[in-house]
């Protein structure tokens, strides 16, 4: 992966990609896909990017702790309507950490977990794969569980949306999520997360797919 400058990390990867549960098809499907539904940036997107912003949010360069939280392996395609790969796109994502706090300086909690990176970023490889280390997200007050995502391709195409935690009760209430009016797509949006111990002891893993109107 290409924002793995770690061995360490670049293993981790590795057994994301060979994991039973966790494969990413790189052929594209027969059938017209549905489109990832926009959502709003919010107010946390980083005001200055970090100075690690690799697609590891777990480990800080410079430090020996790991962030607070359930570890979890995230990865997905991104494709077109058509289920095309659409390679080489920038994925950004950002969250709070494991007490719902933001590395932001509009946010007013804290203080963050220093050892959590907060934000993350990679380039989705030749069959439009991207991966993340992060942790389970969790709620803070007025929003149920979410990652922030941001995939700007090639050409300049931008999506920003959310990923959500499948069947999350706080998803019903959540104002952001509800604006989605079509099952299907708040469908889209939500991720299952299983006990993935052939990555990483004690981890989850996840996929969620990324198609760009």
């Amino acid at each position: 992966m290409r924002c793995m400058p770690l061995n360490r990390r670049r293993l981790l990867v590795q057994g994301m990609a060979t994991g039973g549960t966790f494969a990413l098809a790189a052929s594209p499907v027969a059938a017209a896909l549905l489109r990832t539904p926009p959502q709003t940036r919010g107010p946390f997107y980083p005001s200055e990017l970090p100075l690690d912003a690799d697609n590891d949010l777990v480990s800080v360069r410079g430090r020996s702790d790991l962030a607070k939280g359930q570890i979890v392996h995230l990865a997905g395609q991104i494709l077109d309507p058509e289920g095309y790969p659409v390679p080489d796109s920038l994925v950004e994502i950002w969250q709070c950490d494991a007490q719902g706090v933001y590395h932001h300086p509009r946010e007013r909690g804290g203080p963050a977990d220093a050892a959590f990176q907060g934000y993350g970023r990679t380039i989705a490889d030749g069959a439009g794969r991207y991966r993340f280390r992060t942790i389970k997200p969790v709620p803070y007050p007025g929003r149920t569980p979410h990652i922030h995502f941001q995939v700007t391709t090639p050409s300049r195409v931008q999506l920003v949306t959310q990923m959500y935690l499948k069947d999350h009760p706080l998803n019903a209430r959540d104002f952001i999520f509800k604006a989605i009016d079509n099952p299907r797509a708040q469908a889209s949006l939500q991720v299952a997360f299983a006990p993935a111990p052939e990555i990483e002891p004690g981890a989850e893993a996840g996929r969620f797919d990324i198609v760009l109107g």
